[in-house]
């Protein structure tokens, strides 16, 4: 691992990091706060999924997370969406697929499955990385995102319950296999049979009977995705029935910036830090 910045906030510290990563075969980058209770021992850790086009600057500038993160004493980790490097296949000119649009899966498909493994990154790679390196107690962990990061938190979760025991999301694709702008991206990274992407779909997940104690979600009403490729009321049908708790929260007037993760981010921490204790 190799430090690229460090930075003084809120008593603790915000750093960007690279390492090599065997998974995804290139350099990865990923952003941590450590916060000032870690100088007394190991503190819970909130992982950050960001969406399509983000790199782990995006919320690490424009988020707003380390005030509250401080005062709670949670780490933050925010990896990168996607491989990047100039030999990772990519199409530059469709924002909706390849590099920054990783969609946190593992690619079947070449030539994207030499790189594009998103999910295994994330609940593999860098978590041990992050062991190893940082004051985090792993037995605390949480995770929440943004749209694609959403999706990716949401699956990850419902997959994993026994490693999270919190996760929410900002405006998640609940749905990603019938959704316009990831139902392309499935079949390229996953391949043409769509029972192989239901492993990456929250809805399908929870239809299958994957499981998580609650979910906390925010939307905005004013969203221009809402419709074409959000939809958290097909979250909200999947899990009547099941022991999923639900709190989604229709936000009047909110889009799908960060002016609107920020406004609702110290709700989320607090959400988090209340669970992970």
């Amino acid at each position: 691992m190799k430090t690229v910045s460090t930075a003084k906030s809120f008593g603790g510290t915000q750093g960007v990091y690279t390492h090599t990563s065997e998974v995804c075969a290139c350099d990865m980058t990923f952003a941590v706060f450590v916060p000032p209770q870690a100088k007394n021992g190991k503190v819970p850790v909130l992982w950050y999924l960001s969406g399509l086009t983000c790199t782990h600057a995006n919320v690490m500038e424009k988020g707003e997370y380390r005030r509250m993160a401080a005062e709670l004493g949670l780490i933050i980790v925010c990896p990168d969406t996607s491989p990047r490097g100039d030999d990772v296949a990519d199409e530059a000119d469709n924002w909706q697929f390849g590099k920054g649009a990783g969609f946190y899966v593992d690619a079947t498909q070449e030539p994207y499955a030499k790189n594009y493994r998103m999910y295994s990154y994330i609940t593999k790679e860098l978590p041990a990385l992050i062991e190893k390196e940082f004051p985090a107690d792993m037995s605390r962990q949480g995770i929440f995102g943004h749209s694609m990061g959403g999706h990716g938190a949401m699956t990850i979760a419902l997959k994993h319950p026994d490693t999270f025991k919190s996760c929410s999301a900002f405006a998640p694709i609940v749905e990603p296999s019938t959704a316009g702008w990831s139902k392309g991206a499935f079949e390229r990274y996953l391949g043409a049979d769509e029972t192989n992407w239901r492993a990456y779909d929250a809805c399908a997940l929870v239809k299958d009977g994957k499981s998580f104690p609650e979910f906390l979600i925010d939307q905005g009403q004013a969203d221009s995705f809402l419709d074409e490729g959000l939809r958290p009321w097909l979250f909200e049908e999947a899990v009547k029935g099941t022991d999923i708790k639900l709190t989604l929260r229709m936000q009047e007037g909110y889009d799908h910036s960060y002016y609107f993760i920020s406004t609702f981010m110290d709700d989320h921490l607090r959400w988090h830090a209340e669970r992970l204790g």
